[in-house]
């Protein structure tokens, strides 16, 4: 995802900061809800057949963060205040990812995602960039997106703070661990921006299951700020 559209604007979030201008353009807006937890890959995007890649990175995004500087976007209603799904991307173990496999159409009823991915313009932008290279129809590929998110217990610490807290991204990761038991430390990636937590990604086998992460960075930061939800 490094140098496909959707990572190559994510890293431009990183360059501008966690507070990025409410009127950015559409397609930033929508795939710079997290940062790319991913290291930086000159190669880019792969073109390669829809279902050759190595494992899934399940990304959610943290909505108090993104909605800072986003108040007007579709997930900023107030109803989906914590994590949200931002995709679920196929990637290889060499840091690579395939991208724009197909041009096959999306799902018929993108509001049935709405929930869990609450804003349709980033529901048909991971179809087209990312779900189309996993071998999976659409409806498939979303029914496996809320089949991984299904699988993750957000720790209690980070359901609903009401206060900002400052943690490293060890200490959040361990949240998440002591929370799912199956996963650990290896398998999990914390981005943020500017010490912001803006998301965090889980490692998964196609099958789903908890596998370690390759070619993958945390965030830096010694003290990640969690912003408190409104």
């Amino acid at each position: 995802m490094t140098l496909s559209l959707c990572s190559l604007l994510i890293f431009i979030t990183f360059t501008l900061g966690c507070r990025s201008p409410a009127d950015q353009p559409a397609e930033q807006t929508a795939k710079s809800r997290t940062a790319d937890a991913r290291a930086t890959n000159a190669a880019g995007a792969l073109p390669q057949a829809s279902g050759q890649f190595d494992y899934y990175l399940l990304t959610l995004s943290w909505s108090p963060e993104y909605c800072h500087g986003h108040p007007n976007a579709a997930q900023c209603d107030g109803e989906h205040p914590g994590f949200v799904v931002h995709g679920l991307w196929p990637q290889n173990n060499d840091g690579r990812w395939p991208s724009h496999c197909s041009t096959e159409a999306g799902l018929p009823n993108p509001t049935t995602m709405l929930d869990i991915m609450p804003d349709p313009r980033l529901i048909a932008h991971e179809w087209t960039t990312h779900g189309t290279c996993t071998g999976l129809t659409a409806s498939q590929y979303f029914h496996t997106i809320r089949a991984a998110y299904d699988r993750i217990r957000i720790p209690d610490e980070l359901r609903h703070p009401t206060q900002i807290r400052r943690s490293s991204a060890a200490a959040i990761k361990q949240m998440f661990v002591d929370a799912n038991p199956k996963f650990s430390t290896d398998d999990i990636a914390i981005s943020c921006h500017n010490r912001y937590l803006a998301g965090v990604s889980f490692c998964l086998s196609k099958s789903l299951q908890p596998i370690a992460c390759q070619s993958m960075r945390d965030c830096d930061a010694r003290s990640t700020i969690v912003p408190a939800m409104r």
